[in-house]
């Protein structure tokens, strides 16, 4: 039987725990709730050891920011997956939560689900590095699936939005299949609409506002980093097959002399 991953998160007492953790235990989750306070959070974690701590942003005592760096700092045989969440949405303190070690930011309200989804997938990926599953050279498809996903954070595409999800697999499939961004209504839209099981108009709506997104809110450096041409002077925004040829493109590049 496999073991289930322990998961810790701050959930008031008036809260529906019984649903939260009747969800996240259907993705194999063993689930502890504790107050919003930094404090006792850095104590559990310490006492537990969970896999995954889920919290507030702002909590009592120190913040999530906090709390990540003191428990980096007592240096933890095996650190939890932090991820954190708000109702206030700053690109300048997604950020901050991102370079503290968090995982995922993601924007109240979010569809629980779909979040442990994500970090089922991602926690593979780390055992399997851990016990020297995947190279730390070249890219299989966890390691590309991860990339993928640390690019995107960097950019300022929010994780919680449709289109993020959206990307992510169009940057991937055009990765595995460079011709696909040849053919992006007739295959990538489709390819990705039937996983989601959307609609590709709603795909094609969905990565536009992505994209959007991240020029509202993104790192300009970052963004200039990968688009260059694109954000000089009038700071117009790539279409979308650019926005994904570029990003394929550069991570294609980077496979082929990891390898």
């Amino acid at each position: 039987m496999t073991e289930r991953m322990k998961l810790l998160m701050t959930q008031e007492p008036a809260d529906n725990m019984n649903e939260t953790k009747e969800t996240l235990a259907q993705y194999g989750f063993a689930v502890n709730f504790c107050m919003k306070d930094g404090e006792e959070i850095i104590e559990r974690v310490q006492s537990d050891c969970p896999d995954v701590v889920i919290m507030d942003l702002f909590m009592t005592h120190i913040d999530s920011i906090g709390v990540m760096r003191a428990i980096r700092k007592k240096k933890p045989e095996k650190l939890p997956m932090f991820v954190v969440y708000s109702s206030f949405d700053s690109p300048v303190l997604e950020r901050e939560v991102m370079s503290a070690g968090a995982t995922y930011f993601v924007l109240k309200p979010f569809n629980l689900g779909d979040l442990a989804e994500n970090i089922v997938r991602l926690s593979k990926h780390r055992n399997q590095r851990s016990k020297g599953g995947i190279r730390q050279s070249g890219f299989d498809s966890g390691s590309l699936e991860l990339r993928v996903t640390e690019i995107l954070h960097q950019i300022g595409v929010p994780a919680h939005i449709k289109g993020y999800h959206y990307l992510r697999d169009s940057i991937i499939l055009s990765i595995e299949k460079p011709e696909i961004i040849n053919a992006v209504t007739k295959q990538l839209y489709p390819t990705v609409a039937k996983k989601y099981e959307t609609t590709s108009s709603r795909v094609e709506r969905a990565i536009r506002h992505a994209i959007e997104v991240a020029w509202d809110r993104g790192d300009v450096e970052v963004l200039n980093g990968y688009f260059g041409y694109t954000i000089q002077g009038s700071r117009g925004k790539p279409t979308n097959s650019e926005f994904i040829a570029m990003i394929s493109d550069k991570l294609r590049l980077q496979m082929r002399n990891a390898g």
